[in-house]
């Protein structure tokens, strides 16, 4: 994802998630974090074929811990195995910033994103309670954990269909 992708992005994110959706400000601050040496950041955007904007995911690393920031998928894109897809590079992209250990929060009433994570090895280890505003509702906190030396796109699997790229 760059800078150019954000109103696309902004445009999804309003979409998908209308009572909590980030700000610019949010995926600026970011994506200053996703380039360079000291990037402690993954951001990726995934293209239909005629160049639309039709999923986007973020990553943050810190030491050996990651976390899934965001996974979107369009609504005509749902069902695909683009956030399947999505999953897989930011496993990879964890992989890469040596983590061994993933962590996310997904919304209690989202079972499709539940099951996606679940199929990739992630397990529930707790709950944040009116984690999600101003809906007020619970985010499940999810953790995939793999041996030191074996990465942390174990979990993945192989998707094809959308360009995606960082």
């Amino acid at each position: 994802m760059r800078w150019w992708d954000l109103d696309p992005v902004l445009g999804l994110e309003r979409d998908l998630f209308p009572e909590d959706a980030w700000s610019r400000g949010m995926f600026w601050s970011e994506l200053a974090h996703s380039r360079g040496p000291e990037a402690t950041r993954c951001y990726l955007v995934a293209e239909s074929a005629d160049g639309r904007i039709v999923g986007y995911a973020g990553l943050a690393a810190a030491g050996d811990l990651a976390d899934v920031q965001t996974i979107a998928v369009a609504r005509d894109h749902q069902g695909t195995g683009l956030g399947a897809r999505l999953l897989t590079e930011l496993l990879r992209a964890a992989t890469a910033f040596e983590c061994h250990e993933v962590m996310l929060e997904c919304r209690v009433d989202n079972l499709p994103a539940q099951k996606l994570y679940e199929r990739f090895g992630f397990t529930p280890i707790g709950f944040r309670r009116g984690y999600y505003q101003p809906g007020n509702v619970d985010a499940l906190v999810m953790r995939l954990t793999t041996e030191p030396g074996g990465g942390a796109a174990a979990g993945s699997a192989s998707v094809q269909g959308t360009d995606i790229n960082d």
